[in-house]
């Protein structure tokens, strides 16, 4: 009896690698998502709440189960969350920190690849510049990815964040990115 050949080449090609980025909030969290040549952004928008914590808690598990929901969780999903800004002060920067922890957590229990990006390397692979404001992120943004309908301050985050995730893993978007920008994808951690 014989074994059938199984050296054949097969014709499924690989899965394709999606790259997500998060701008996290918590009223209005930007999700951009690269798989092959499409590219999307979304809002996952949420309501303050003025109650106790029980309140701030159930606000903190409907906004992070929208997020997760907006993402394929696969073994072939990278995702980029912009790091904390560590000086903010506040109760909405420990509401914020809760909700940055809580995504980064679920992401790790789902087995999804995770880089974090400090807030001045968002604006240095956008701008050039590490201290760009928000409307010059914005504006970089829309001018280089103009195929894509980038609205607001947190989709274009996201979407900077999904590049210099793509980016990192060898399959950049961006035809070609001055080298100052490129280099910013150095400081990714995980």
């Amino acid at each position: 009896m014989s074994t059938p050949y199984s050296g054949a080449p097969t014709t499924q090609a690989p899965p394709t690698p999606i790259y997500v980025g998060l701008d996290l909030s918590l009223t209005s969290t930007g999700v951009a998502t690269i798989h092959g040549d499409i590219v999307t952004v979304r809002r996952v928008a949420s309501k303050a709440t003025q109650g106790n914590t029980s309140d701030t808690a159930a606000r903190l598990d409907r906004v992070v189960a929208e997020i997760l929901g907006s993402i394929p969780l696969t073994e072939h999903t990278h995702v980029a969350i912009e790091g904390p800004s560590y000086g903010s002060v506040g109760f909405g920067q420990h509401v914020r920190a809760g909700l940055w922890w809580l995504v980064r957590t679920e992401l790790a229990r789902a087995g999804v690849d995770t880089i974090i990006a400090a807030p001045s390397t968002v604006k240095k692979y956008a701008t050039g510049k590490g201290n760009a404001g928000k409307d010059a992120v914005l504006a970089a943004v829309v001018k280089r990815y103009s195929n894509v309908d980038v609205t607001g301050n947190d989709e274009a985050d996201a979407l900077v964040l999904a590049a210099i995730c793509a980016r990192r893993a060898g399959a950049p978007i961006e035809d070609s990115l001055p080298a100052v920008q490129a280099e910013a994808v150095a400081a990714v951690t995980r």
